[in-house]
């Protein structure tokens, strides 16, 4: 029985769908005006391995991953470039499906963007309109929280902070883990001598990255979904305005859990421009890293913790996975014998249901990977020494290889990456 720690309740959680076996996912894709970091493939790398472990359980998936291209940041940086706006996202966008692919992360067969999803946003902000949540201001749109029960209830924010006089926040993010105490902008009305805009009902203009995931959460999944995902860094601000929109047309609970992971730090210190200190996948493969070794390495960190990368813990996890690897081959390779090692001795427990038991027991506490990891570890190097000791019936054999290939399925670092 899984169980996910709940970042609305702040407790663990019996995971239980809405719907049965069906679940509905969202996890927060890249924003494509830059190439993803490590820190950031850290996080599509355990959403990953969440739905493919939910797919092991026997639950049916339907998860979207989004990507944001048509924010603040990518227009100023496709100026700044001297680039067009699609020019600038398509050639990020071209990277990043080709670093998930190599490093085995399994994206849905449609990805949407923003850009995509512009009548949708409309259609929402309108909605708050009618409903007096959302209010014009020039030609642009904000969202009032105060007319919004619970809002911030997610990060758990103190509404007694509240500005008594009106303020409204007119950029679509701002630096910093830091709230915004004021109204939030929705809508964009078009600035003079702007060319990234759309005719709506709501004027010339763009909606803001605040509604944007509304917009195709709401387009894919619907207004009620089972699973919500991101970086701990959507905590403050992104997620509570998300629930804010989507709850604030629909008047109901907009996503049963909510699970946030933690950064991904360089040296003890968080990655940033001015500290020259950002990792991509790429310059670990310059350093003679396979995909392998960097998917192995940044899922064996639990995704509720901070994560440290040195080259030293780099290194450390590549030994450790040739050590997995090379105690899964040792079994598979050794010595058949006509009973087998664990008959002979009077064992009639099957090998590979002690295999899937230890992975499940870990995995099932809060998706811990590197606990599972470490586990199975231990298992194989005993069964590894046995069989190559004692030799290993072929049904034994095969218990063993069906077991750890149902177990890749999630992983996705024993076989399916050699490298």
């Amino acid at each position: 029985m899984l169980k996910l720690h709940n970042t609305m309740s702040q407790s663990m959680e019996l995971f239980t769908p809405q719907h049965g076996e069906q679940v509905k996912m969202f996890t927060c894709g890249p924003s494509v005006y830059r190439p993803p970091h490590l820190g950031n493939y850290r996080t599509f790398l355990w959403e990953d391995v969440l739905e493919r472990y939910l797919r092991y359980l026997g639950y049916r998936v339907e998860r979207v991953i989004n990507l944001t291209d048509i924010e603040d940041k990518a227009i100023a940086e496709a100026e700044k470039e001297g680039k067009a706006l699609e020019e600038l996202t398509e050639d990020v966008t071209r990277r990043f499906f080709g670093e998930a692919s190599s490093l085995r992360i399994k994206l849905p067969p449609e990805v949407p963007r923003s850009s995509a999803c512009v009548d949708q946003a409309v259609h929402l902000i309108e909605k708050l309109m009618e409903k007096g949540i959302a209010y014009r201001h020039g030609n642009d749109i904000f969202y009032d929280p105060l007319k919004f029960p619970g809002f911030g209830k997610l990060y758990g924010l103190d509404m007694s902070r509240w500005p008594k006089k009106k303020v409204r926040f007119k950029k679509d993010t701002y630096p910093g883990r830091r709230w915004n105490l004021g109204d939030f902008i929705l809508w964009h009305g078009r600035k003079p001598g702007s060319s990234i805009y759309w005719e709506s009902g709501l004027g010339k203009g763009r909606p803001s990255w605040n509604v944007q995931d509304p917009a195709i959460i709401t387009r894919h999944l619907g207004y009620q979904i089972d699973i919500s995902c991101g970086g701990v860094d959507n905590l403050y601000r992104h997620h509570d305005y998300n629930i804010a929109v989507i709850e604030g047309v629909s008047g109901e609970e907009f996503s049963r859990y909510w699970v946030h992971g933690e950064h991904l730090l360089v040296s003890g210190k968080k990655m940033s421009k001015s500290l020259n200190n950002i990792l991509y996948p790429g310059d670990l493969v310059k350093e003679g890293c396979s995909a392998g070794q960097i998917r192995f390495y940044l899922l064996c960190g639990h995704h509720r913790k901070r994560m440290n990368f040195t080259w030293k813990n780099v290194e450390a996890a590549a030994l450790q996975l040739d050590r997995l690897r090379g105690n899964a081959q040792r079994i598979l390779n050794a010595p058949s014998s006509r009973v087998g090692s664990r008959a002979a001795a009077g064992e009639q427990q099957d090998p590979g249901k002690e295999l899937l038991h230890t992975f499940e027991v870990c995995m099932n506490e809060d998706l811990d990977i590197a606990a599972a990891v470490n586990a199975l570890q231990e298992k194989l190097t005993g069964m590894a020494e046995d069989a190559e000791a004692r030799g290993i019936s072929s049904r034994e054999k095969e218990s063993c290889g069906d077991a750890l290939q149902k177990i890749d399925g999630v992983c996705q670092f024993i076989f399916s990456s050699k490298g």
